[in-house]
């Protein structure tokens, strides 16, 4: 039952990395946000958005939830400050390891009774790992959210972690480990985390190497747990049919044996991300497809760049060629490479961690048009220093907006958001103010961002596949800029 799933493989630009996005901390554009609050005429339906209730309990356990009036289904969820990020280079893969085991069984179920109880309730259970957050959650009719609650706790808190199933996992994960290799798109993007944060922890894979697969034992997972699995590092969020105060007492009385620090006393460290301007490229004379990713240092989610990077990302856009927009794109970029054919596909990503992100672009085109791509690539992402449009800037915004709206459809996205905020930065922006954040943007604010980020800088690039075109290096980084005389 366990599915692996990590926040990058969200589609890139929706609300996944959109909300999660902190408040800005430089004062002048705190200012213009607070202007734009006060005299923002927002819609009924964004002023009127429920409200998240949010309690602290004494163990330091953060309950958060939003009720739907009349909704007779409900998720809730448990969200982990914890990730492949927090791992050791030999313990790489515990995370994603523990995710699997959760479902094998506890002290009181059975793996098969787990699964029938589950079923005969009609729910839905399951977790990700990402590289910063794990995550655990459960879909259910709202008569049956306590008990979702206390299965919930039981696998989290009392999984047998049997040396049986931990070798029988072996094998699911280096299947599975397989197939992710299989995905080029999940494949280049790991590549790009390799070498973008070489030797760092943000370096490493979600499922680990496979040596670590193989040898990890019961006394790994165990520390890992006992390490970071404390109260305070953990949000139960819920959404839908939920009463806040009975989830309030659901996790009192389900998680109140938590603890409050690591069995060892001592914090664990987060290894700070240390980016490495370099390249990783595997060529495949056999492929005539190229796969790259092109990504430079950007922002955190509590940076003050946060909510421009977002408008770059939108503006700069994505194309598909099975897509018909073609060259009616509204993105000046993703017009070009329609017009001239030069690619499959072109997606714009903005990933943010707690100190850094990466912000780029990432191709699929035709072994013999990677020149002339990687060309107009690297001359839309510069042309953001210098002369973004008005026009350009107000449609971002604009489909930004509607982005994070349709982003929170259903429960389970919802509960997602509530989860990811409170651990990101300790508290839920409401629509509206996400909002008023994005209106307060202006040309100005992108041109100053993409001048931080983009204009003569390292960059970090991954390829694979038919890449004999694909430009060197010095050539890219020569391309970071424009020389105005």
């Amino acid at each position: 039952m366990a599915l692996r799933l990590s926040l990058r493989k969200l589609p890139f630009g929706k609300a996944s990395s959109l909300i999660s996005a902190a408040t800005t901390s430089h004062a002048s554009s705190l200012t213009r946000a607070l202007s734009a609050v006060a005299s923002a005429d927002f819609p009924d339906y964004v002023l009127r958005a429920p409200t998240t209730d949010v309690t602290t309990l004494d163990s330091g356990l953060r309950v958060a939830s939003e009720t739907v009036q009349g909704s007779e289904t409900a998720t809730v969820g448990v969200w982990i400050d914890a990730g492949s990020r927090y791992e050791t280079a030999t313990t790489n893969g515990v995370a994603h390891f523990l995710e699997h085991l959760a479902f094998k069984g506890t002290q009181k179920r059975t793996q098969q009774q787990l699964e029938v109880e589950i079923e005969n309730m009609g729910g839905h259970l399951n977790a990700y790992t990402s590289r910063e957050q794990t995550v655990y959650f459960a879909k259910v009719f709202k008569n049956d959210v306590g008990k979702a609650v206390e299965i919930l706790s039981d696998i989290l808190l009392n999984s047998k972690l049997d040396p049986a199933a931990i070798e029988r996992e072996r094998e699911v994960i280096l299947r599975e480990m397989s197939e992710v290799n299989k995905e080029q798109e999940e494949l280049v993007l790991d590549h790009l985390h390799a070498t973008a944060f070489q030797g760092t922890g943000l370096g490493r894979t979600i499922l680990g190497p496979e040596e670590n697969i193989r040898s990890l034992k019961q006394n790994d997972l165990v520390n890992y747990i006992q390490q970071h699995y404390t109260a305070p590092r953990m949000v139960i969020a819920g959404a839908g049919a939920i009463n806040h105060t009975e989830l309030c007492e659901l996790a009192d009385r389900h998680f109140g044996q938590l603890p409050k620090t690591p069995s060892s006393g001592v914090d664990f460290a987060m290894e700070p991300a240390v980016f490495t301007g370099s390249d990783y490229c595997v060529k495949f004379n056999s492929q005539d497809t190229a796969y790259i990713a092109l990504a430079y240092e950007s922002a955190s989610w509590t940076s003050e760049y946060a909510f421009p990077l977002m408008l770059m990302q939108v503006l700069l856009g994505s194309y598909n060629r099975t897509e018909g927009l073609g060259k009616n794109h509204a993105s000046r970029m993703c017009q070009e490479i329609a017009e001239n054919e030069l690619a499959y596909s072109v997606s714009t990503f903005n990933t943010c961690y707690k100190d850094t992100g990466l912000f780029g672009v990432y191709m699929v085109c035709p072994d013999f048009k990677v020149d002339d791509l990687m060309w107009h690539v690297t001359n839309n992402l510069v042309r953001l220093v210098h002369n973004p449009s008005d026009e350009e800037v107000e449609r971002a915004k604009l489909n930004l907006k509607a982005i994070m709206l349709m982003g929170l459809d259903g429960h389970s996205n919802v509960a997602e958001d509530i989860g990811r905020q409170l651990l990101t930065y300790g508290r839920r922006m409401t629509p509206a103010e996400i909002f008023s954040r994005i209106d307060a943007v202006t040309k100005d604010d992108i041109r100053a961002t993409a001048a931080k980020v983009i204009n003569d800088k390292d960059h970090a690039l991954a390829a694979v596949g038919g890449i004999h075109e694909l430009p060197d290096y010095q050539w890219i980084r020569r391309h970071s800029y424009w020389l105005r005389y």
